[in-house]
């Protein structure tokens, strides 16, 4: 064959491609590169941060010198430099680390509206990967089970940090903890409800986990047995003992720390295997190919 037909053969091949080709392939074939991140910049433990709003609230993401293939990305809920030392390591790593302030929402609907749309900025226009880690704090353990609940498809894994589980141990201090007048309040206000239809309210994430259960994400817990601020029996263990048993074995696990300090009400500790914490996220996370060795000691 003619070396110029063929050629011309190829270019027009490559053209009708280009013209033809459905939206739908050619979103994914862009999804593997994020695009180009806008807005104030600064830098977080030694790493790029860029700065956005998101529906007019505060919300950055962290960016790594090399992303793992993928994307992979972890969405920070509440006290984003608390026990940060995880976030440092999966960024040396290759993860994207994210964070929205919905603080002051307590996990509500609009939290959770919030929510979507940042996600959809994500993955969409920036390319991170479709199914994101998500890690909470405290009361953010409301927001990352309530958008779990709401998204069980999007979700890779699930860690958290002496998380809130039913907002009627905290901030409604309705059982051992304390809670807080003022922050209850708001959490009310931020549901619209009244105190007893809060207290009659049937989807906590404490009331609703088997639905985590039956989508098979992976949940790892940190808790401290002495948490007088958010009790574990409030929280974490009655969540848990409502868990399936067949699903308890290899997608329910905990990090059980036995006293946390006097200053917090046990509520804050030095973390002693944030090591696993790396590791778990990095199992459930990473693409296929690229995942860590489940046997694997080293980390």
């Amino acid at each position: 064959m003619n070396p110029s037909i063929s050629i011309f053969r190829t270019f027009f091949a490559l053209l009708f491609v280009a013209c033809f080709l459905p939206a739908g392939f050619a979103g994914e074939a862009s999804s593997k590169t994020p695009q180009n991140w806008s807005g104030k910049q600064d830098t977080w433990h030694g790493f790029k941060r860029v700065h956005f709003p998101t529906e007019g609230r505060k919300s950055y993401v962290v960016i790594p010198e090399k992303p793992a293939p993928g994307n992979p990305w972890v969405w920070r809920a509440r006290f984003p430099d608390f026990h940060y030392e995880m976030d440092v390591e999966l960024l040396k790593q290759g993860f994207h680390i994210a964070y929205l302030d919905v603080s002051d929402l307590f996990g509500s609907p609009q939290a959770i509206e919030y929510g979507n749309k940042f996600y959809k900025r994500l993955t969409q226009q920036h390319g991170l990967q479709s199914k994101v880690a998500l890690e909470g704090v405290s009361r953010g353990g409301l927001f990352i089970y309530n958008w779990a609940l709401a998204n069980p498809d999007k979700v890779s894994c699930i860690y958290a940090d002496t998380p809130v589980c039913d907002f009627k141990s905290w901030p409604g201090g309705k059982g051992k903890s304390e809670g807080s007048q003022a922050r209850w309040n708001a959490c009310l206000k931020s549901y619209g409800l009244t105190e007893q239809e809060a207290l009659d309210w049937p989807n906590n994430p404490v009331d609703r986990i088997t639905t985590i259960a039956e989508a098979e994400i992976p949940v790892l817990h940190i808790i401290s047995e002495n948490d007088q601020v958010v009790p574990p029996n409030e929280n974490t263990l009655l969540m848990f003992s409502r868990v399936p048993e067949k699903y308890r074995k290899n997608n329910f696990q905990i990090i059980s720390v036995k006293e946390g300090t006097e200053k917090s009400k046990g509520h804050h500790f030095t973390h002693p295997e944030p090591d696993r914490v790396v590791k778990f996220i990095r199992q459930h996370t990473l693409q296929s190919g690229n995942r860590v060795d489940s046997s694997s000691t080293n980390e």
